[in-house]
């Protein structure tokens, strides 16, 4: 089928933009949320929000009560549609379109909408900086790439809408608050919204080395991961008079920090363990009640991270016994192992050639990494279904997560057009 890739492009690099100017933080997601949620509907697609397609009980990592009523004030004090925000109230801000045009099978596409807690470059030598897009949130910027991923479902839900004569069956496209931090996707995989999917796909920007024009057909070994936060409870004392009436969170904190790294690596394969935080402390003469590490457990399936998770608990605990506080154990994110279904990567690789891609890669890509979505790849696969993660290459002007961090808009079209290739064969499926 002819497209004009001209106003594609055109109109993928104005939402982008857009988007990327209103960059905001997983669940706060309240202006580009409604943004999707009206041009879902403004293309005919029957919208869900919120509460709709997302299980409460699996939010990972919520902003505090006060941080989420802020942003949602200052999303609707720039612009965003009342009607839409008030259904996601409380971080609710996933959103899905669906779309049925007769008989044939369930498919989903998976995008994620937040950004990352970045300070943007104001360098006017940064393209969103000289182009005057740059985010207008302080400290939240689109450092990974989001914003195109955004632009990528928007432009395939009006191609889908506007030539039903190439697919058949139904669409789900779902659009997902808080992959950073793998805390958005578990609660639209346990809400069931997924369960009689027979094909989920996502896919990502950049990521490749030299990108621009290659496309990776799946990614074969996401690693599972658990983010943990230990809030140690002690009891504060003055640290002359009466330090034998206290009991110092710190101590306990910096044991567990420690011990920690002595886990013994498991036989059955690779595992990681980080402490990327410790606070605690309020005085130099107060003996710490208070204390809090903010860790990361991996491993290259989830047993093995269960493993690691577990072992960090325990010392944890027992540290917390040992310097007589209290621990409390806080789940602020996670992601399962899973790998791409070969299928439907040779299937991907087909449609990534009809899109005008010049160098494909059809070996399962070893990123060494995590992500969510592997909570649907998980759920969809239970379910007797498929599941696919591709990447589709850009140059980039600066790493991801970094504050120069930029694609090429150009690039944003032939992801577009593999997708709505996708659609197409899979209704044949």
């Amino acid at each position: 089928m002819a497209m004009d890739t001209t106003g594609l492009a055109a109109a993928l690099s104005t939402e982008r933009r857009l988007l990327h100017a209103h960059a905001e933080s997983g669940f706060t997601e309240f202006w580009t949320a409604s943004h999707v949620a009206k041009a879902l509907h403004d293309a005919g697609w029957e919208v869900k929000i919120g509460k709709d397609i997302m299980n409460k009980d699996f939010m990972m990592g919520l902003p505090a009560p006060g941080v989420l009523a802020k942003c949602r004030d200052r999303a609707l004090a720039e612009g965003a549609d009342p009607a839409f925000v008030a259904r996601m109230g409380g971080g609710f801000t996933a959103v899905a379109g669906v779309m049925s045009n007769g008989p044939g099978p369930v498919n989903a596409f998976r995008f994620d909408m937040d950004a990352v807690d970045v300070q943007e470059s104001g360098d006017p030598e940064h393209f969103p900086a000289r182009e005057g897009f740059v985010s207008v949130h302080d400290g939240a910027m689109h450092a990974c790439g989001h914003d195109g991923h955004t632009s990528i479902g928007l432009a395939l839900a009006r191609m889908l809408a506007g030539n039903k004569d190439a697919w058949s069956g139904t669409i789900k496209l779902v659009f997902q608050p808080a992959e950073e931090g793998v805390r958005g996707a578990r609660s639209i995989s346990e809400s069931g919204f997924l369960d009689d999917v027979d094909n989920v796909v996502a896919g990502h920007l950049g990521i490749l080395p030299d990108g621009t024009d290659r496309f990776h057909c799946g990614v074969g070994d996401f690693l599972a991961t658990s983010k943990l936060d230990f809030h140690f409870q002690g009891v504060s004392s003055h640290a002359g008079m009466s330090p034998e009436k206290g009991r110092s969170a710190l101590l306990a904190a910096a044991a567990t920090a420690v011990h920690l790294s002595g886990i013994a690596r498991h036989g059955g394969g690779a595992t990681r363990i980080n402490v990327g935080r410790m606070e605690a402390g309020t005085g130099r003469n107060v003996v710490p009640e208070k204390g809090l590490l903010v860790i990361e457990t991996r491993g290259a399936d989830s047993a093995l991270n269960a493993y690691v998770e577990e072992e960090s608990i325990r010392i944890a605990e027992g540290q917390a016994h040992a310097y007589g506080v209290n621990l409390r154990v806080e789940r602020a994110g996670g992601a399962l192992s899973s790998v791409s279904d070969p299928g439907l990567m040779e299937l991907a690789a087909a449609c990534a050639t009809e899109a005008g891609y010049g160098r494909i890669s059809h070996d399962a890509l070893p990123l060494g990494g995590s992500e969510d979505f592997s909570y649907m790849m998980e759920r969809v696969r239970g379910n007797g279904g498929k599941a696919l993660y591709v990447v589709f290459g850009s140059d980039l002007a600066g790493p991801h997560h970094n504050g120069r961090f930029d694609f090429r808009e150009a690039d944003l079209v032939k992801p577009v057009l593999t997708l709505f290739n996708m659609a197409g064969r899979l209704s044949d499926r």
